[in-house]
């Protein structure tokens, strides 16, 4: 700053109001302070600065989501990425894969790397292990599922609404054997999805079949097979519930594969990119990824400005969008 400030013919206090965009400064003071910034290649070291200035802020946020690479975490991080623009934040972003001992060491790192605030898609059961963070004041903010063992802001999705939408639609055109293609069943919206299936079918007078439900697929492969087998049984479902975006992923890659699209009918949980030009197009349970990221901001970057007030949990209902591979009749 000192080489910066004699470059520019100013002190090092305008080069500070300058660097950190701050009043009082004249605009060909700052034209002469910022050539003098690009000639020399200076970089205001921010943490050296938040330390000066005493309020311990790091303008960084983790987000901490199940994997980055799917479509619904990944809209959901562009979200907070947009809000955390404005504000000159940066987000430290990772996948957590359902590995709770990840989750753990993660949030260690990134709490002992000062961040402002928490996004987190838990992988871990329970979260006692955060009640020293948030009474020392870290704002924690949960998405996607609910926190269990401490109390803290959550924005999540009624799954069991969403999935009895999806169900209840086959329902009404004419099915009754629906097959369930679930994720691993010890997921808070997994398990969701999975209590909603059994009520809708429960409700229309329809018994559940054990045989047509597949749980614990983590990938549109593990659809791919699980599909396969339930297609090859003796009495095959004539509609698929796939309860994750995923997994509607590798179901429809198998009925393009057995010349079946067109024929079984089949309802995903989350939209994702091009379902809508498949063929058929694929009918989907949409999650508001939008207003969901909406809110997450809000709550936490008011967190992070000094809110005190009691946790909210916000639950945003889905929407069943009717697109032609949900509406084929037996």
């Amino acid at each position: 700053m000192r080489e910066v400030a004699a470059l520019a013919g100013v002190s090092l206090k305008t080069v500070s109001r300058v660097v950190n965009r701050e009043g009082g400064v004249s605009s060909d003071v700052v034209s002469r302070v910022e050539r003098a910034v690009a000639q020399l290649g200076y970089r205001p070291n921010l943490a050296a600065s938040n330390l000066r200035r005493g309020h311990g802020k790091t303008a960084m946020v983790g987000a901490l989501l199940q994997d980055v690479s799917n479509s619904f975490s990944a809209s959901l991080l562009r979200s907070l990425e947009d809000a955390a623009r404005d504000r000159d934040v940066v987000i430290v972003a990772s996948s957590l894969d359902e590995e709770p001992e990840r989750e753990r060491v993660l949030v260690e790192n990134l709490v002992r790397r000062r961040v402002d605030g928490l996004l987190l898609m838990p992988a871990t059961a329970r979260q006692e292990y955060l009640a020293d963070d948030l009474r020392s004041g870290l704002p924690i903010m949960f998405v996607d599922r609910r926190p269990n063992g401490v109390d803290t802001d959550s924005v999540t999705i009624d799954n069991d609404l969403g999935a009895r939408l999806a169900v209840n639609h086959l329902i009404a055109h004419g099915h009754r054997r629906i097959a369930l293609l679930g994720d691993l069943t010890s997921i808070q919206t997994a398990r969701a999805r999975h209590d909603g299936y059994l009520s809708a079918l429960l409700e229309a007078g329809i018994e559940p079949d054990p045989r047509l439900v597949a749980t614990s697929l983590r990938s549109s492969e593990d659809a791919i097979d699980a599909l396969g087998r339930l297609l090859d049984g003796r009495e095959p479902p004539t509609a698929i519930f796939a309860a994750r975006n995923s997994l509607a992923v590798g179901a429809i890659r198998t009925l393009h594969h057995r010349g079946l699209a067109g024929r079984i009918a089949l309802v995903g949980f989350d939209d994702f990119p091009l379902a809508d030009i498949v063929d058929p197009p694929l009918t989907v349970v949409r999650q508001n990824v939008g207003a969901i990221g909406a809110q997450v901001a809000a709550r936490l970057f008011a967190r992070i400005d000094g809110d005190t007030s009691a946790p909210r949990h916000v639950v945003i209902k889905p929407e069943l969008i009717p697109r032609g591979s949900g509406e084929i009749r037996p």
